[in-house]
């Protein structure tokens, strides 16, 4: 993974294993964001859920985890920032299973870097400005941000994970969540030992005890207080 600082008017990440591709891009991108390379799919995904950045450029044929398996992972760990799929598969259907997996633009190789920096613009201007906000109980939770205020010690922000786990208990306050079903919807499946229990922990800290309730036997749901 590399990191060049251009322009901080946005973070951008490109996913890129092209080797000559990859660094020209970073240069051109460079003069408009502040932008990050990371060459393999497992790279983008952890800078990805480290960074938050503002916006995203993701290959298809990526090693390690590929494009559209990288953009599902990180639309189901709560990242919603922009992204846009640039690779040679151009087919009517390759595009549907692009925007299928979630990202919200397609552009196909080659291409013209003029339309590239509209597009990612245009997106920006689209996603820039949008929140949702969720209730906690007399805090409030913005998704976007991942910062929730409200609270007697101020703003708190989130990493991707805690926010990914809160806003899913939060948009069903109701519910108990099974660990495996907590498992599956905000860490993809992936099965580390006590990984939930651990992130319910961080919340806790955070946020207070109150902030999520364990229900004996069963799992976990929104606390109440």
């Amino acid at each position: 993974m590399e990191a060049i600082v251009g322009a901080p008017r946005a973070s951008l990440l490109l996913v890129e294993d092209d080797r000559e591709l990859g660094p020209l891009l970073v240069e051109v991108l460079g003069e408009h964001y502040d932008v990050t390379l990371a060459r393999d799919g497992q790279a983008g995904l952890h800078r990805a859920l480290t960074d938050t950045p503002d916006v995203l450029v993701v290959d298809r044929g990526l090693p390690g985890i590929e494009g559209l398996d990288l953009v599902e992972r990180l639309r189901r760990a709560g990242l919603r920032s922009p992204v846009l799929v640039l690779t040679a598969r151009g087919t009517v259907q390759d595009r549907v299973e692009g925007l299928d997996a979630g990202a919200e633009d397609y552009l196909v190789k080659p291409f013209d870097v003029a339309e590239l920096l509209a597009r990612l613009r245009a997106l920006l201007r689209r996603h820039g400005d949008t929140s949702e906000r969720l209730a906690v109980g007399d805090r409030s939770f913005d998704v976007r941000s991942r910062r929730v205020t409200g609270g007697p010690d101020g703003p708190v922000d989130l990493t991707a994970r805690e926010a990914a786990l809160l806003e899913t208990l939060a948009r069903r306050p109701r519910r108990v969540f099974t660990r495996e079903e907590l498992l599956e919807l905000v860490f993809d499946g992936e099965n580390v030992p006590n990984s939930v229990d651990t992130y319910v922990h961080y919340l806790r800290v955070k946020l207070g005890r109150g902030v999520v309730r364990t229900v004996h036997g069963l799992g976990y749901r929104m606390g109440e207080s």
